[in-house]
């Protein structure tokens, strides 16, 4: 046992990784309770308006649609590090104007849309700077486990974030809430700063002349010249926009369906979480890059489980259903995150990162609107279904299509345990 932790939780000998892992944590718990009182704030102030919850949504992730792949060139030419400090100081600004409108009653409903743009704003210069910088952290050895590690991180801080984020709200209301989540963001700025910079892995990098020619359109050819890239991130980014909107549906589904209070929505969340993290500590000794059929087949079952979730007839069902449904979307999004970055040249990493990056959080403002307009009028159930079918349709064309591109088989066997396998010599 001993011997499995220690390789599970291998990266974190390292210490700017540690520092790392641990700033992440402290900040993405208040992330996460800032989230539910977010959302629970727009309820309240737009008269549990569904849609209103979609325009959120969307007005927190436009920012990552429009200036992701610009981010990923200052990944590519700049000192990651840096532009750490800088796009969390602003998100550290962004959470405390925000805790003072909201605990002095001025707040309005057009104050949280700006500020989730805004917001959002920060996160699309973060997000693949973040990304791309975990390799310099460990360097390629260990990247798979700081890959699951960092998954790890996040859900746990998805497990503990909501449901102190119920209680909280239900004790204190909503204004404390964003104030902790403006103070925990502090947490990652320092812990950049103590970092040193002598042990970070650099030496695959471009030469710093080459760095400043870097361009967009270079990362976007180097990706549409390999389909190993571009399979994961065609079905990423249809999962992404018609299911992985949990933060909007989940919330209508407590609230509109089964009338339920900001705790047990934050219990929605937790459940969710609680599989997410399994499925994020899954992939921790994982050393080599995942095959295709793995990343599809976990596309397969995070599609099928999130059709249940919609059809759920009942409180306690749908929380049972959520963690399998956080396991598969977690280890599907793992998997598929470490196919690409395993699979691309350093020199190009922050672009890459950046288009992933993308396709997983940018096609959210496209489905944001119209599945908050889908549960509004036909239901929270109806919009988690629909987008599962959608999603599992993705998944299997997708299936057929590398089958077929690779000449291999797909096989069922009974014994000694039912299951699909692969006969290819392709991986």
């Amino acid at each position: 046992m001993q011997a499995k932790l220690s390789t599970m939780f291998q990266s974190l000998q390292v210490r700017n990784y540690r520092l790392f892992a641990s700033g992440q944590l402290i900040k993405l718990i208040g992330v996460w309770m800032m989230f539910i009182a977010q959302d629970w704030l727009v309820l309240e102030l737009s008269n549990n308006s569904a849609t209103a919850l979609g325009v959120v949504t969307a007005c927190q992730f436009t920012p990552v649609l429009l200036l992701t792949l610009l981010s990923g060139r200052l990944a590519d030419r700049y000192d990651k590090r840096v532009l750490l400090f800088v796009a969390n100081t602003f998100w550290t600004v962004l959470a405390l104007g925000m805790s003072v409108l909201v605990l002095t009653d001025l707040v309005q409903l057009w104050h949280v849309f700006a500020f989730a743009a805004l917001l959002g704003t920060a996160n699309a210069v973060e997000t693949p700077v973040r990304q791309a910088f975990v390799s310099e952290l460990v360097g390629t050895p260990l990247l798979p486990n700081a890959l699951s590690l960092n998954a790890a991180v996040f859900n746990s801080a998805r497990i503990v974030g909501p449901a102190v984020a119920g209680l909280a709200i239900a004790a204190f209301d909503v204004g404390p809430v964003f104030l902790f989540t403006a103070l925990s963001s502090v947490a990652p700025l320092v812990n950049v700063v103590r970092m040193r910079t002598a042990d970070l892995h650099r030496d695959a990098l471009l030469p710093r002349d080459e760095r400043a020619s870097a361009r967009v359109i270079d990362g976007l050819r180097y990706v549409s010249r390999r389909p190993d890239l571009l399979l994961p991130m065609a079905v990423m980014s249809v999962i992404g926009m018609s299911l992985f909107n949990f933060q909007l549906t989940l919330a209508a589904l407590a609230k509109t369906v089964f009338h339920t209070g900001a705790a047990s929505f934050g219990l929605f969340s937790t459940a969710l979480a609680v599989g997410a993290l399994g499925g994020a500590l899954s992939g921790t000794g994982r050393r080599s890059r995942p095959s295709v059929w793995l990343v599809l087949g976990a596309a397969i079952a995070c599609a099928s489980f999130g059709t249940l979730v919609g059809l759920a007839s009942t409180y306690w069902l749908v929380v049972a259903l959520l963690v399998p449904t956080g396991f598969f979307m977690v280890f599907f999004a793992q998997a598929a995150n470490q196919r690409v970055q395993l699979g691309v040249d350093a020199a190009f990493r922050g672009r890459v990162m950046a288009l992933w990056v993308l396709v997983f959080l940018g096609t959210n403002p496209v489905g944001a609107p119209l599945i908050g307009w889908v549960a509004e009028n036909f239901g929270a159930g109806a919009s988690i279904w629909m987008g599962g079918l959608i999603s599992l349709a993705a998944a299997l064309i997708a299936l057929t299509w590398q089958l077929r591109r690779s000449g291999a088989r797909l096989r069922f066997r009974v014994l000694p345990m039912p299951r699909f396998y692969v006969t290819s010599t392709d991986c």
